[in-house]
């Protein structure tokens, strides 16, 4: 009889951590992206240089999930971004600066989350871009990044939700509070953002507006990582993709508006300097995008982007193309080549000159930059 207790008490033991284990989940993920680039004009001189996360920020990060029963879960996401050139913290040194939230998911309604986040244009939109993603890149980039679809910042101090599938119709909105006493509306954010697919097409649009970039409020929802100063950007934009059999192609359209604004900021683009606004500027971004799996492993894309522009006076006139093939080593490993060239007109007097992301200005209205390189997921 003691020896049928013992048993028994051992099986429930070991059927109780088996159930505690199921209900409690914490993985460790991450993406490192290392490579070597060239740029025929990086502030007036060719470059050379050895690059972390010339396509996609490499980064390590903590997801966990528990089940609370009844279809809830409590979840959270701790993200780092790092140099692997150099193992210096990204996003300003800050130590979970892609993402740092914690939230409930519910299977029926979806979830609410608290934190440092993405906003609804990046979330919904920013799949059918080929910039931001892994088939272009940082160097697929709108010019300066302006529509943020390349997660040039994040928004802090954000409550944020997004609804669960249904039948192809997803939703969700985000608010970033500014966190300064009698200043509710200094540096704060605020998005929302929809998509919907059906069969091989999806569709997708995005809202997103920042109060007060760049102000004295260091602590709000965008501060020192923010692209532009400003006083008020209003981002909107729509896109549609279209997968049939192995190819993809996509359309996506954006547009930026700044009111009081007085900087572009390029440190993002390897330079600590930035360009002069006079109050107000506009940046509308028409992208045509394609990609195509010659094989399971190997895979071509492109994308062209058109931007007419309206800041210090001038118009000018962005054209950019992009080129990327990537070979699959294994599931977790592939290696790449991308290239792009940019060529900007009617920039009159301005000194505005090329400037694609993640590589010096061009002192002149044309660039070319190429990489190659390899990306681990693990």
């Amino acid at each position: 009889m003691k020896k049928i207790s013992l048993c028994a008490l051992a099986i429930a033991a070991a059927s109780f951590a088996s159930a505690a284990q199921a209900q409690s989940t914490v993985t460790l993920y991450g993406l490192i992206d290392a490579g070597v680039a060239y740029s025929s004009n990086a502030g007036g001189a060719h470059q050379f240089a050895a690059m972390s996360g010339a396509l996609n920020g490499s980064r390590w990060g903590l997801k966990g999930e528990e089940d609370l029963g009844g279809g809830l879960k409590a979840i959270f996401v701790l993200e780092s971004g790092f140099s692997v050139m150099t193992g210096a913290l990204g996003q300003n040194t800050r130590e979970f600066g892609r993402q740092a939230f914690v939230g409930l998911s519910s299977n029926q309604y979806g979830s609410f989350t608290l934190g440092r986040q993405y906003d609804s244009v990046v979330d919904y939109l920013g799949p059918l871009a080929l910039n931001g993603t892994q088939y272009g890149g940082t160097i697929a980039s709108h010019p300066y990044d302006n529509d943020n679809l390349n997660n040039s910042f994040r928004i802090s101090n954000s409550v944020k939700f997004q609804s669960v599938d249904y039948n192809g119709f997803k939703f969700g909105g985000l608010y970033g509070f500014s966190n300064e006493a009698g200043g509710f509306s200094d540096n704060r954010a605020y998005s929302l953002g929809a998509s919907y697919a059906f069969g091989g097409l999806k569709f997708a649009a995005g809202y997103l507006q920042l109060n007060g970039e760049g102000s004295s409020n260091t602590s709000g929802a965008v501060s020192t990582d923010s692209t532009f100063t400003a006083g008020r950007q209003r981002t909107y934009g729509a896109g549609v993709n279209y997968a049939f059999g192995a190819a993809n192609l996509g359309f996506v359209f954006t547009q930026t508006q700044l009111s009081d604004a007085s900087m572009i900021s390029t440190s993002r683009s390897g330079t600590s300097s930035g360009i002069a606004l006079d109050g107000s500027a506009r940046f509308t971004n028409f992208e045509v995008n394609a990609r195509y799996n010659l094989t399971p492993a190997l895979t071509v894309s492109g994308a062209y982007t058109y931007t007419d522009a309206s800041l210090k006076g001038v118009k000018p006139k962005y054209n950019q193309l992009t080129l990327q093939t990537d070979y699959l080593l294994s599931k977790r490993t592939d290696v790449y080549a991308e290239a792009a060239y940019q060529h900007v007109s009617d920039t009159g007097n301005s000194g505005i000159g090329a400037d694609i992301s993640g590589f010096s200005a061009s002192s002149s209205s044309s660039q070319v930059v190429g990489t190659v390189g390899i990306r681990h997921r693990f």
